[in-house]
């Protein structure tokens, strides 16, 4: 039917009102979510909606209300597994949510691409925006960001002057090292991630601090750039220190690294060393051996970053911040010993 009567044109938000009984204002408000409408009047619109094939002008939809059903997001550093696996979680719930995005890509995490970034997607009249840049330097960035579009930062420090979501590094972290200490372990090592990265601050902290609530000594730091060649060379200058019987490596990538520079320095794991990762990529469990590692959901962080940017548009207040708690997951990279180093 609909097909006969608006053969040649598209149907029009005046015809749903038509065909719906209702002032093409309530269609708008239906559409737009931007007012309150009886739930048997909105149904009548939707039925009318579905019969006409109609479909929302988004230009006309953006000029109404101010905005569009797109989000913006500034990604950083997006071919690490972390930040590509978060990027991947926040399209997946603003998809299922009628949501698009666009994505601006950085370099960087410096004061003028994190604010260029933003700019860009302001001028495009996103809906709202999500930056994910995992760096201590992303919170003196944003400072000087826009605060009349909604913003939502993913695993920034506690300082970022917006709201954010996380997953609680300190806690992972401490779930790992207690996870060795209770093997027996006098004490764990530990290869950390980049000095600039908040993840890799807040997992050295809850090594460290977990070590100390334990009265357990504390080791010297290696540091890698969370690539596997990093994690090599760590390995390397692991097996050349006597006493190393556990360490925990600040992620899959790193450790991949440790586990082949001790496979070539005639170090078993489990036998000689235990290892923990950070992360559960998903070749951990086909490591050799497969890796136990603290695994991050990051469908999780998608979705709550979605709902606290969807509370700022919808201008709730929420929380201020949120935080998702990891897992650890036990493989056989930290199983059954039969000697020590």
């Amino acid at each position: 039917m609909a097909d006969q009567e608006f053969r040649g044109r598209q149907p029009s938000l005046a015809d749903v009102a038509g065909r719906a009984g209702v002032s093409h204002m309530t269609v708008s408000r239906v559409i737009n979510e931007t007012g309150p409408v009886k739930a048997e009047t909105r149904a009548r619109v939707l039925a009318a909606i579905q019969e006409l094939n109609y479909r929302p002008n988004s230009a006309a939809r953006t000029l109404a209300t101010g905005r569009s059903r797109t989000l913006g997001v500034v990604a950083l550093d997006s071919t690490l597994h972390g930040p590509a696996s978060t990027l991947l979680g926040v399209e997946i719930a603003a998809r299922e949510a009628g949501y698009a995005l666009s994505i601006t890509s950085i370099s960087d995490p410096e004061h003028a691409s994190i604010t260029g970034a933003i700019e860009i997607l302001h001028g495009q009249a996103v809906g709202g925006i999500v930056v994910i840049a995992p760096h201590l330097a992303t919170s003196r960035a944003l400072e000087f960001a826009p605060h009349d579009v909604p913003l939502v930062v993913v695993n920034g420090s506690d300082s970022v002057p917006f709201p954010a979501v996380s997953v609680d590094q300190f806690d992972g972290a401490r779930r790992a090292v207690e996870h060795l200490l209770a093997l027996g372990h006098a004490s764990v090592w530990h290869v950390a991630g980049p000095l600039d990265w908040v993840e890799a601050d807040e997992r050295v902290r809850g090594w460290r601090e977990t070590l100390r609530r334990h009265g357990a000594p504390e080791r010297p730091v290696l540091r890698g750039d969370w690539s596997p060649r990093s994690g090599y060379e760590a390995g390397k200058a692991l097996a050349a220190e006597t006493g190393v019987d556990a360490v925990f490596v600040a992620n899959d990538q790193m450790a991949l690294g440790v586990l082949r520079a001790f496979a070539e320095e005639g170090i078993e794991v489990p036998r000689d060393v235990h290892v923990v990762g950070f992360d559960d990529v998903p070749e951990a469990a086909y490591f050799s051996p497969p890796l136990t590692t603290v695994r991050q959901d990051f469908a999780e962080v998608g979705r709550r970053t979605f709902e606290l940017l969807r509370e700022q548009m919808e201008g709730r207040t929420g929380t201020p911040r949120l935080m998702v708690t990891p897992e650890l997951v036990v493989r056989e990279s930290t199983g059954p010993r039969t000697r020590t180093r």
